[in-house]
């Protein structure tokens, strides 16, 4: 039911989204090209409940990001929400360079305390490249998720489309604050945890959940 109700309000976002465009005056590129080879989310994100959102990407409602750096490679990893619900994780494991995978399936797994997690792809192609650093060391993941943290490439021949099924700027700012209302209503005696008046999200929110609780909530909002 939870997921059925996450995936009906995801679609009203997209709806709410496509009407806004609609009536803008200046129309935003569907993907957003980056300029260099191996491109960190440099620019300054908007901090929303917390959690960094930076304008430049799109976003999947499991909270993993897509960003263009041509009109079919796309760099993937996983969102500010995620890398603070994720905690400090013992291992990770990626996809094989050349596995096709699709939007919405499973993309990476993160083991904590023996239990397992997965995230699923904002993207559908063959993985181009994995970030073996991250793989050796998936702190990264935590630490900058948004630069040395990203997790594969991905070579998608219907980008354009699969990103019209992203989340971008106020409707992706509405989407991260659901999540934080909806994670502290989830687990209200951890509450104090996330940021409020403007302050950020402490780093490792995991620390916050029983271990016995921790891989439900996580498949939760991961919506796997």
């Amino acid at each position: 039911m939870t997921v059925i109700l996450v995936l009906f309000t995801f679609a009203t976002f997209l709806l709410i989204d496509h009407f806004h465009s609609r009536k803008a005056v200046v129309i935003q590129p569907a993907i957003v090209v980056a300029k260099t080879e191996r491109p960190a989310v440099r620019a300054v994100p908007d901090l929303v409940a917390g959690f960094k959102v930076p304008e430049n990407l799109r976003y999947h409602p499991g909270h993993t990001w897509a960003l263009s750096e041509s009109p079919s490679l796309v760099r993937v990893g996983l969102d500010d929400f995620a890398s603070k619900l994720m905690g400090k994780v013992d291992r990770l494991a990626l996809p094989q360079r050349g596995q096709w995978i699709r939007q919405g399936q499973k993309i990476a797994t993160f083991f904590r305390n023996g239990v397992s997690v997965d995230l699923v792809s904002p993207i559908e192609g063959s993985i181009s490249d994995v970030n073996d650093g991250v793989a050796r060391d998936p702190k990264l993941a935590q630490s900058d998720c948004y630069g040395e943290g990203w997790l594969v490439t991905v070579q998608s021949p219907d980008a354009k489309t699969n990103f019209r099924n992203l989340l971008s700027g106020a409707v992706a700012r509405f989407w991260t604050q659901e999540s934080a209302g909806r994670l502290q209503s989830r687990m209200p005696a951890f509450a104090g945890a996330l940021a409020q008046d403007g302050g950020v999200a402490v780093d490792n929110l995991a620390d916050q959940i029983p271990d016995q609780q921790w891989a439900s909530v996580s498949k939760e909002f991961f919506l796997s």
